[in-house]
């Protein structure tokens, strides 16, 4: 060994420095149960291994226990999306907290490509896989040993494996009383998809979330202006959003279907020169990042991503019960909303 490199602590050094034998050191740094091992020994041990800077092998600790400490995530589009690719940070920083590394794939949103994914991280001894998904919905995911479990972010399967989603009729529910709470009557809600809410292959989730807008505004006692559309983005906001200030005149707050239909309906409104929030009022859901930047900046229920990702990794690693969990979307409070009361 050249002289300018340091041995590698071993086991047999920690065992030496803390006066214990190698097999009572190795059942303390791997946290066996039932060892019978006293808790003076056990942290003798540890501040030896501290010491000595020792680190368990992973490889080592992987063929003797059967684990590999490694979580495989499958991406549907997660990875080559900007203001989603939150989700990832979560997971890492979940994974990273419990002593997992994680491997990536991407499928560039071809679902037939899943169950070839699936199995590469199953030939590679993964503990468990995590589905992450862009937008909330149904998948067909295939078959795996019992011993490699599976949770879905932001999306569900018929074979109703567990997931994690937002809690989107919770959020639509709390958009639609920011405004009216602020003393809005006359609303315009553009975005309601019914394409979307078709088939669970579409979405699991807006349906919800226009049925927490509609509960809010009928426990009110308010009908909105509703626009139904077959895309979000700031092309159908920016003409929607013309449309309804032509034929509602009335109109003094705008509730968006997300972010890039309230980009649109921004251009819209300073196209007739008329400011938000001073003569409109905007709402909308998801914040992405440009949300933030927006003049004034845009009010808007944000998806948890990042909370999502942590959430599916602890519930897959055990800290949280199986099952179908949802997230909370927090509201983003900025300027975008006037008090017209």
């Amino acid at each position: 060994m050249p002289k300018n490199v340091e041995r590698r602590p071993t086991l047999a050094d920690v065992a030496a420095r803390s006066g214990m034998s190698k097999t009572a050191v190795s059942m303390i740094l791997n946290d066996r149960p039932g060892s019978r091992l006293s808790a003076e020994a056990a942290r003798r041990v540890r501040a030896a291994a501290e010491e000595l800077g020792y680190r368990p092998n992973p490889a080592a600790q992987s063929l003797r226990l059967g684990k590999t400490r490694t979580i495989g995530f499958i991406s549907d589009q997660i990875t080559v999306t900007r203001y989603a690719s939150e989700m990832i940070r979560g997971l890492l920083s979940a994974a990273k907290e419990h002593g997992h590394t994680v491997l990536i794939a991407e499928t560039e949103g071809d679902d037939d490509m899943i169950s070839d994914a699936v199995q590469e991280m199953i030939d590679r001894r993964v503990d468990g896989i995590l589905i992450g998904l862009l937008g909330a919905r149904m998948i067909d995911v295939p078959q795996t040993p019992p011993d490699v479990p599976i949770v879905i972010i932001n999306g569900t399967s018929p074979a109703e494996h567990p997931s994690v989603l937002p809690d989107e009729e919770v959020a639509g529910a709390a958009m639609a009383k920011l405004l009216l709470d602020a003393g809005h009557r006359h609303i315009g809600v553009i975005g309601n998809n019914p394409w979307a809410v078709s088939s669970p292959r579409h979405s699991v989730t807006i349906g919800l979330r226009f049925t927490g807008i509609a509960a809010a505004f009928a426990e009110a006692g308010i009908e909105p202006i509703m626009v139904d559309v077959r895309e979000w983005n700031p092309d159908v906001g920016y003409d929607e959003t013309l449309r309804m200030l032509d034929e509602h005149p009335e109109i003094t707050a705008i509730l968006a279907g997300n972010d890039g239909v309230a980009f649109g309906a921004y251009q819209a409104i300073a196209e007739r020169g008329r400011r938000v929030p001073d003569d409109i009022s905007v709402a909308s859901f998801d914040d992405e990042e440009l949300a933030s930047f927006q003049r004034p900046g845009l009010t808007t229920a944000r998806l948890p991503y990042d909370v999502m990702g942590r959430a599916a990794v602890e519930m897959l690693l055990g800290d949280r019960p199986l099952g179908a969990q949802l997230v909370p979307m927090p509201v983003i409070m900025r300027e975008s909303i006037r008090d017209v009361r």
